[in-house]
């Protein structure tokens, strides 16, 4: 069990503007009640610093290995040393060597970065008369997994369009984490049809937690977000959930309930590998997993 077993999460589902230094307020205001509302980790959506635009990506990047110019990274660090919490930095732009990437920035109590995940899928659709979105213009694939130990468990981290794809949950699961992670920010069509039903299959398929965290809703933006941050427990249960305001989500997540769920239904013992077989092709990196 990890250092923390039992604790509170904060979901902070923020207002996004097209003013980045507005979007920093609000995202370490909101941050800072959410640690006094008892929250030992918190997590951010998204997008939380820029409008969710392709045209807008680029003029909002960071390179996060320039503490002078990376504004909102330098601010995650230090709210999260003078809060004594764990941050899970929803999604901002990123460059690195001249190109750009959708990044989650994990950052531990002492204010140090303690894992990175780049957008792992694309998100690139085509929907006649509803939405006509092509990721992959504008940002380059991230190429690994990312899974990091915290003072409140082993996290995997999966960002928006990667929580549709099973295998890197079982993946997560398999590398022995007990929460999931989803900054997302879906459209409003694939939002009531699959967010709340993506969230509850990867919970339940694996038997552990999972907490998503999107901005709130702007009708009057290019890009219409369905919003309803969410925690869901290890039975495919939602245990707290928001609609589409801004907002912060404050939860309990016991992690006794993982091996519970886990011994009552004994989905491991009554897998067949001599039908089909599960295959963690990637190399696990030493510095993806922090202790």
């Amino acid at each position: 069990m990890p250092k923390i077993p039992k604790f509170k999460i904060g979901l902070c589902q923020l207002s996004v503007t097209s003013d980045k230094n507005i979007n920093l307020v609000r995202a370490r205001n909101s941050i800072e009640v959410a640690a006094k509302q008892g929250a030992s980790l918190v997590v951010l959506p998204e997008m939380w610093n820029c409008p969710y635009s392709s045209d807008l990506f680029a003029k909002y990047a960071e390179d996060f290995g320039d503490n002078a110019a990376s504004l909102s990274f330098s601010m995650l660090s230090e709210v999260a040393s003078c809060q004594g919490i764990t941050i899970v930095g929803g999604s901002m732009p990123e460059w690195d060597n001249g190109r750009l990437y959708n990044t989650c920035c994990v950052f531990g109590p002492d204010g140090k970065l303690t894992a990175k995940h780049r957008k792992t899928h694309l998100f690139d659709v085509d929907i006649p008369g509803d939405i006509l979105l092509k990721e992959s213009d504008t940002f380059t694939a991230g190429g690994e997994p990312t899974i990091v130990d915290t003072d409140v468990g082993r996290i995997g981290i999966g960002i928006c369009h990667d929580i549709r794809f099973p295998e890197l949950a079982m993946l997560y699961r398999a590398r022995g984490a007990h929460l999931i992670c989803y900054p997302g920010a879906f459209d409003m069509s694939t939002g009531e049809l699959l967010w709340e039903l993506e969230q509850r299959a990867r919970a339940a398929d694996n038997q552990l937690f999972v907490a998503t965290c999107a901005p709130s809703r702007d009708s009057a933006g290019c890009y219409t977000i369905w919003g309803h941050s969410t925690l869901v427990g290890p039975f495919g249960e939602i245990i707290a959930t928001s609609g589409h305001e801004e907002t912060i989500v404050i939860a309990d997540i016991d992690y006794s309930a993982i091996e519970h769920r886990r011994k009552v239904l004994p989905l491991e013992k009554h897998r067949r590998g001599d039908i089909y077989l599960f295959v963690d092709t990637h190399e696990q990196k030493p510095w993806r997993i922090e202790s």
